[in-house]
Formats: C-alpha cells, sequence, structure tokens
C-alpha cells in the first residue's frame, strides 16, 4: 500500500513538473510564447543586454541574465544549466566539441574596447608603443606620457573574460613582446596590475582609484573616467565613438560562420568586436520558439537602434540578416 502511495504521489509530481515545464514556455496569445530564459556570461554587452530583456519583460519574455564574464558562461553553456551563453570570444573548436546538442553563435551587438583611466589634468593620446609598455609595467607613471607626474595603477579583469581576450588580441598584435610574454586569452598572467571582476568591477575600481587606468567596453566611460586616443594600424590617433568604431567594424569579416574579428584595423578605432549569444542548435524543446522571439526581437531594427545611445555600436544590415539566418535555426 505504501509503495502504491508512493508512485501516486511521484506520478503526480511528474504531472505538477511537466505542467509547469510547459507554463514556463506557455504560448501568449497572439504575441507569440512567453515563458522564462535563463543566461550568463559576457559583461560586456550586458547594459544592452539587461535594456533588451527590460523590454521582452513587456512582451511575455521574462529573461534572467547573470553578467558573469565570458569565460563563466561559456563552462555554464557547455555544462547545459542555461538556456543561452553569452561571450565576447567565440567559442573555439574543441569547446563546441563538448556539447553534444551544436552549437550556434549568433553576432548580437558590436562595441569598443576603451582605454579608461581617472585622471582629470590629462588627455592621454597613446602610441601601439606606450599602450602596450603601460599594461606590461614598463610606463609607470603619467609624466612619461606627456601629463603631470602622477602614478598609473593598471586595474584588469580577474576572471575569465571575452572582453580580456580581445584586448589582449590587439595588444599581440602591436608588441612582439606582448606576444611573445602574455599573450592572447581569456585570463592571462599580467607583469602589471591589480584585478577587478567584469566591466562593472573594472569600471567602479577605476573610479575608486585616482591614477587609475584599464579597459573596459566604452559604455562604462562614466563618472570621473575618460577614454583614451589610441593609434591605429596607419597611424591615425582616435577616440572611441559611434563613427570610429562603425568604421573600424566595417573592415571584420566575420566569415561563414560569423565569429570573425580584427584586431588592429587600419581605420577607425583600434579595438573593436562584434559579441555573440551562444545558442543550442538542438534540444531546446518547448523553448526553441522562445529563445528565437527573443533574439529576432534583440536583431530588429527597433533593438538596433538603441545601440549608440548606450554606447555600443547598431550592426550593419548584412550581418543582422547572418544573424537570423542563425537564430532560424534554432531547433527543438
Amino acid at each position: 500500500m505504501r509503495r502504491t502511495t508512493t508512485a501516486r504521489v511521484l506520478i503526480g509530481l511528474t504531472g505538477v513538473a511537466a505542467g509547469l515545464s510547459l507554463a514556463s514556455c506557455s504560448v501568449g496569445g497572439g504575441n507569440g510564447p512567453s515563458g522564462t530564459l535563463a543566461g550568463a556570461g559576457a559583461s560586456f554587452p550586458a547594459a544592452i543586454y539587461q535594456r533588451w530583456f527590460q523590454e521582452l519583460a513587456g512582451q511575455g519574455v521574462r529573461v534572467n541574465y547573470q553578467s558573469v564574464g565570458s569565460g563563466a558562461g561559456v563552462r555554464q553553456f557547455t555544462a547545459g544549466t542555461v538556456d543561452f551563453a553569452a561571450s565576447d570570444a567565440p567559442m573555439k573548436d574543441d569547446e563546441i566539441a563538448k556539447v553534444s546538442r551544436g552549437v550556434l553563435q549568433i553576432p548580437m551587438t558590436a562595441g569598443a574596447i576603451a582605454v579608461a583611466y581617472n585622471n582629470a589634468g590629462c588627455d592621454l593620446k597613446l602610441s601601439q608603443q606606450q599602450l602596450a609598455d603601460i599594461f606590461l609595467g614598463k610606463i609607470t607613471n603619467y609624466g612619461q606620457l606627456g601629463c603631470a607626474d602622477k602614478k598609473i595603477t593598471v586595474v584588469h579583469r580577474s576572471d575569465g573574460s571575452g572582453t580580456t581576450y580581445n584586448f589582449t588580441k590587439h595588444l599581440a598584435a602591436i608588441s612582439d613582446a606582448w606576444k611573445n610574454g602574455p599573450g592572447t586569452s581569456k585570463t592571462v598572467a599580467w607583469p602589471t596590475g591589480v584585478g577587478a571582476k567584469g566591466n562593472e568591477g573594472i569600471a567602479a575600481q577605476l573610479n575608486q582609484v585616482e591614477g587609475g587606468l584599464g579597459y573596459v567596453e566604452s559604455a562604462y566611460v562614466k563618472g570621473k573616467l575618460q577614454a583614451a586616443a589610441l593609434t591605429n594600424a596607419s597611424g591615425e590617433v582616435v577616440k572611441p565613438n559611434s563613427a570610429s568604431e562603425r568604421e573600424a567594424l566595417a573592415s571584420i569579416n566575420l566569415g561563414p560562420n560569423l565569429i570573425g574579428g580584427n584586431p588592429n584595423p587600419m581605420k577607425g578605432y583600434p579595438i573593436v568586436t562584434f559579441t555573440w549569444i551562444l545558442a543550442y542548435q538542438n534540444g531546446n524543446g518547448t523553448k526553441a520558439e522562445l529563445l528565437k522571439k527573443a533574439f529576432n526581437f534583440m536583431l530588429s531594427e527597433q533593438a538596433q537602434a538603441q545601440a549608440p545611445a548606450l554606447g555600443y555600436v547598431t550592426m550593419p544590415a548584412p550581418v543582422i540578416e547572418k544573424a537570423k539566418a542563425a537564430v532560424a535555426k534554432i531547433g527543438n
């Protein structure tokens, strides 16, 4: 009798769980599917993603996004503990091979990595050599850069980061000492500086440290922070802004897998990147349509038009078209 009762309870609980699962991705009338999605990853696009997710909530799609860094996002995606992830560095072939459900890497927005600093009396214009030497620990004072005497405190990421990956790709492209030393990765052995977690953490640390200097997505250059002008491959000294970022992004050929980049462009601001949503190609079940609804909204003209005001770059129309084609491949 006890086994029968227990079995009935388990069957009842299974039915409740199934009902909840269906409820989490129910059809919301003429507005399409509604429900909840869980995502994690890059802090680089977090500011614009959170804006988009707020708007999606009004359309019946609630997104719980954890800005934990690209490295942690990829780990959660590989473990299957999220519905999607986000990364500023495309997954490599060996990482993709660990995901049995297949991987779609969808460019979703783009932006610049600014060299941000807290020194009100200094207008930094850095050569490529100077930029590398700051992060190599060879330049330690603003006086070496033409400003008043003040110690430079470098602040870098302490977590696995796609922003770090793209920033160190640029350093490796402009400096053999960096290429043959710390190299390029989501995490590197920094020759100097103190660590902080996420773009949010670096920005907060820089605002607190007089003389601080670090790298963040340009949307995080706020408060006491300024963005240094950097030298591109043609020798032009450029500050990050919508026009200079768009010019550099135009040089990037994403390729057939939509994962390309250019670590040292000839024109425009020299550190720009697309950032990607990571989606499972298969095994999404009832959430497949919900994911498509969310991502197609994020790629819509309405959503993309918000990018410049939030410190990002509206993606080119051909890239959006290819991204939407990738979204269409999301299966049950």
